[in-house]
């Protein structure tokens, strides 16, 4: 364990990761690949988007972790005649070098094996698998410095583009809560090409992360069910891409919850919606509309 990560088994037989920093488990109710399938690629919609679109498809996978989300997405949609530039944040590598030192026994590794040492070494990879082409970036370097308009932002952060999607796939709140603020969100919803129709899942149900994405001026859904969660969360720059958004009904829950306030500093904490979010919330457009 000195890398700070071991394997586990997992209640299904599976195999995943653990940290020992963190004290959690990536993945850890269905495993890696079938919550990757489950929240990002189906959620997403990124076969039915990839089929209709033609140029380069930008994914941001904030998160990069284990790698589990990013190479299921690229073996989901291998065989469409696609062009995906996947960009990969993390603050370290450490997860991917361990996962794939132990790759034949997490299991998703098959195929992309040189590719990811490739990525490890030198940060970016470039291939072609089946029908698709690959151009995969790794932004080594912590994520609040690059969408925070007063940083310059990590290393190559100028030749990153605009995301069509967003797999966001940080560490929980309780453990990881400067991953999880107001500030944040709002400063990566302006990194966002008005213009890009861009949809972002992850695998809370949380009401004050749905509050913090409507407040930072995303459009909000429900999302899936995954392994043990009921829900999961969707958001959108364009309404468009919300198959089921959060209506006034749940806007009643929210302003009653206890925990609806979003995270203004990077502590974890609980507490009701005060006046000023309550406010912004009632004229966001998407209850206008609803």
């Amino acid at each position: 364990m000195k890398s700070g990560y071991q394997l586990v088994t997992l209640a299904n037989g599976g195999t995943s990761v653990h940290s020992s920093h963190y004290g959690e488990t990536f993945h850890p109710v269905i495993g890696p690949v079938a919550e990757a399938e489950a929240l990002y690629v189906n959620q997403l919609r990124l076969r039915e988007r990839l089929q209709n679109f033609s140029g380069e498809f930008v994914i941001w996978d904030i998160g990069l972790g284990a790698a589990a989300n990013a190479l299921t997405v690229l073996r989901a949609t291998r065989d469409l005649p696609c062009a995906i530039r996947l960009i990969s944040f993390d603050q370290t590598g450490k997860a991917l070098e361990f996962a794939a030192q132990n790759a034949a026994a997490l299991g998703y590794f098959g195929g992309y094996e040189e590719h990811v040492q490739e990525l490890l070494r030198n940060h970016r990879v470039k291939f072609h698998d089946g029908k698709q082409s690959v151009d995969w970036q790794f932004c080594l370097g912590d994520f609040l410095s690059f969408v925070d308009p007063k940083e310059s932002g990590s290393k190559g952060a100028g030749e990153v583009p605009a995301p069509h999607a967003l797999l966001f796939d940080p560490y929980s709140s309780g453990k990881n809560p400067e991953m999880w603020t107001l500030s944040l969100f709002a400063n990566l919803f302006q990194k966002l090409d008005p213009l890009r129709p861009c949809s972002l899942a992850t695998y809370t149900r949380a009401t004050n992360l749905r509050v913090t994405l409507l407040l930072a001026g995303f459009f909000v859904g429900v999302g899936h069910a995954t392994g043990k969660k009921e829900e999961t969360t969707v958001a959108a720059n364009s309404l468009s891409l919300i198959a089921e958004p959060l209506d006034l009904k749940w806007l009643d829950r929210a302003r009653r919850s206890h925990s609806a306030e979003p995270l203004h500093e990077a502590v974890y904490r609980q507490a009701p919606l005060s006046k000023e979010s309550w406010g912004k919330l009632q004229a966001h457009p998407q209850f206008k509309i609803a």
